[in-house]
């Protein structure tokens, strides 16, 4: 048995705590400064406020003020973070960390450097605790099911098989299916990528609806919840920009030296596949698909963190600068240049279709 400490009490920081608790390790979950209203509930025995589940005998809480004492022991660190807590996390918690330990990341997203080029949170954390030894996970798992012991199958990723494997036996379950890889690129592209082309699959189902004429936030909790309904289900025009989103994704992840083939599996395509069907992400395509401004969607999704904004910004903003350079096509990506005109230049919704398929 092996002390897991989970930094970061989100829901899927916390599903984690499931995996790890079922394989007889001591999980304690960690509060950021920002959980405290989490962790005090489940101190107090009551249901995690937005995961809505029991961690009676899964996990004990500790506050972020009682890091030192929940790190005590631990062989397994899981930063349980999302993008936007990524310098928090740098700053305060790995310089804190001993050495050799094994730290598993759930973070989605990429950091755009000064010198230009785009690098995936694992190799940035490795950058400034060299001497630690880093895992990504990467695939379709919505924390719900995860917690619930619904079968989830997706990547663990990271320079170093043997931590990979190790990462894999502590939270390998018979419901929890985990696949080795050593390129942490194509895998940690893939699934950050595929929070900004949910965004843009969900166009088409806010289009769609604005022909009925919803053109505010008219149910859109209850419409994007996992598995709801369209309000007006027409799929053609969603199926061709889920494939121009694979398309897309492929030619990144392989201008930035991944295997692309990952991307029609469960990293990309599958990882894409889950996002649209709920959840933040849903909500902001949708909300802009039914023709609101990014500023009224922001007020409307208020308290929302949402990764696809920060993901499409720094991902267009790398491919303008790699156009000045020679190295990237922009025609190549029309749909990931068109969502960043959207959310960052007030641009309508307007999808250039003839631009859209291989060529």
């Amino acid at each position: 048995m092996s002390i897991v400490t989970i930094i970061g009490s989100g829901m899927m920081g916390s599903a984690m705590a499931r995996p790890a608790s079922d394989n007889g390790h001591e999980v304690r979950l960690v509060g950021s400064p920002l959980d405290d209203k989490i962790i005090a509930a489940v101190k107090a025995g009551q249901n995690h406020p937005t995961l809505k589940r029991s961690f009676e005998g899964v996990a004990k809480a500790y506050y972020i003020t009682e890091l030192k004492q929940a790190l005590e022991g631990a062989e397994v660190i899981v930063a349980g973070i999302s993008s936007f807590g990524v310098d928090w996390f740098t700053e305060n918690v790995l310089p804190i960390l001993p050495k050799n330990v094994l730290v598993v990341s759930i973070t989605k997203g990429m950091r755009l450097e000064d010198d230009d080029t785009l690098n995936v949170f694992p190799h940035y954390f490795a950058s400034k605790r060299p001497d630690l030894n880093f895992v990504a996970v990467g695939g379709p798992c919505i924390c719900f099911e995860l917690f619930d012991r619904r079968h989830t199958m997706v990547y663990y990723c990271g320079k170093n098989i043997d931590a990979v494997k190790k990462a894999k036996a502590t939270f390998g379950t018979n419901y929890y299916h985990i696949v080795p890889s050593t390129d942490t690129i194509a895998v940690e592209c893939s699934v950050a990528l595929k929070n900004a082309y949910a965004m843009g699959v969900s166009l088409a189902v806010g289009l769609a609806e604005r022909e009925k004429g919803i053109t505010d936030a008219t149910g859109i909790t209850d419409n994007c919840v996992p598995g709801a309904p369209d309000l007006n289900p027409i799929y053609n025009p969603q199926a061709a920009l889920f494939a121009q989103s694979c398309l897309e994704m492929r030619r990144l992840v392989e201008m930035l030296g991944g295997n692309g083939g990952l991307v029609a599996g469960l990293p990309g395509a599958g990882d894409l596949y889950v996002t649209v069907f709920g959840g933040r992400t849903r909500r902001l395509g949708t909300l802009l698909g039914r023709g609101m401004s990014y500023p009224q969607v922001k007020e409307v999704l208020s308290g929302v963190t949402l990764e696809a904004v920060a993901i499409i910004t720094r991902v267009a903003e790398f491919l303008r600068r790699a156009s000045k350079a020679g190295k990237a096509d922009l025609k190549k990506f029309p749909l990931m240049m068109h969502m960043d005109s959207i959310l960052n230049a007030a641009s309508p919704v307007a999808l250039d279709w003839d631009s859209f398929g291989e060529f």
